[in-house]
């Protein structure tokens, strides 16, 4: 019988109200140093979510007084967004799917894939293979501008000429057929960054003498270990890792408007949600809606994370 191998999780003790005012008092010189931080959090987390918790339920365009309008906004969300529902969901829907969870498998398969080799290719792949997050826009305006430009000079239209696959060049970020998928293989290109590193610095922490422990309990193969051993002991990285993922797809919407130079892009092929927010807030300034439209979006994506918490998060008993 083979063994799943968890490390024991401590018991969580939850003080009473009184006692955490008591330790509070006590250690006054502790939340004096962390009030930097909490005043930052207020100005720049909670009062940002509160105020847009309240301007969602108004009609707002920047210039006038916010308007009431109860929940009309939400409304219009669910039944007069056409666009929403026949471009922006099914695009963001995809594009979720094949970054979030397509990434992330990815980016575990690398990070074990890394693990397994000497410590000098270990430093050399790690870097080849996080640097690509770090350039981010300029990444996607330099490089891949370049090979997917729709003329003769483009490297991908120039590989496929000189093969004979095509005859005439396509303009592959500005056609519909090809921009959503374009805007995918990009971002998971680049998506190798924090979740990346965490992943791997999860594997590297894993007890040596587990292994030996499991080979003695009938572990024969390396697939074995990785299910028995080192998932179970990097919960809490493939956790993080998972919310990186998940809510940065979520998050993104300028790859589309990078790579096709045009806002909204081309027949709203590569059109996101957080292009539509800033269609509706910078465009035709009905921020009211474009607020109602970030708190949808900011619930989703809390139960996505909650979601996660469920699936990879550490139990009491584990």
């Amino acid at each position: 019988m083979i063994r799943v191998y968890r490390k024991p999780a401590p018991e969580i003790y939850r003080p009473s109200p009184s006692e955490t005012l008591a330790n509070m008092k006590k250690n006054k010189l502790a939340y004096l140093f962390i009030a930097p931080f909490l005043l930052c959090f207020c100005i720049f987390i909670v009062l940002p979510v509160a105020s847009a918790t309240v301007l969602s339920f108004t009609q707002f365009d920047s210039i006038s007084r916010p308007q009431f309008v109860g929940f009309r906004n939400f409304i219009d969300i669910l039944t007069r967004d056409m666009l929403l529902m026949i471009h922006v969901i099914p695009n963001t829907f995809l594009f979720a799917v094949a970054v979030g969870p397509v990434g992330y498998a990815l980016q575990f398969l690398l990070a074990w894939l890394i693990n397994r080799l000497p410590k000098k290719l270990k430093t050399f792949y790690i870097m080849a293979i996080y640097l690509p997050s770090l350039a981010g826009g300029v990444l996607i305006s330099v490089v891949f501008r370049v090979f997917f430009s729709g003329d003769r000079l483009g490297h991908l239209n120039r590989f496929l000429m000189n093969l004979g696959v095509i005859v005439d060049p396509i303009a592959w970020t500005t056609d519909r057929d090809y921009l959503l998928i374009i805007m995918i293989i990009v971002t998971v290109w680049g998506s190798m960054g924090v979740g990346f590193l965490s992943l791997f610095a999860g594997m590297q922490n894993v007890d040596t003498q587990l292994f030996e422990a499991g080979r003695i309990d009938g572990i024969r193969n390396s697939f074995q270990e990785l299910v028995y051993i080192t998932i179970p002991q990097m919960k809490p990285q493939m956790l993080f890792s998972a919310i990186m993922s998940i809510v940065g797809a979520l998050r993104a919407g300028s790859i589309g408007v990078q790579l096709s130079g045009q806002n909204p892009t081309p027949d709203y092929a590569g059109q996101l949600l957080q292009n539509h927010i800033e269609d509706f807030g910078f465009q035709r300034f009905e921020l009211g809606y474009a607020t109602a439209l970030s708190f949808t979006l900011l619930i989703v994506t809390y139960i996505i994370t909650k979601l996660c918490f469920r699936f990879l998060g550490t139990k009491p008993d584990e």
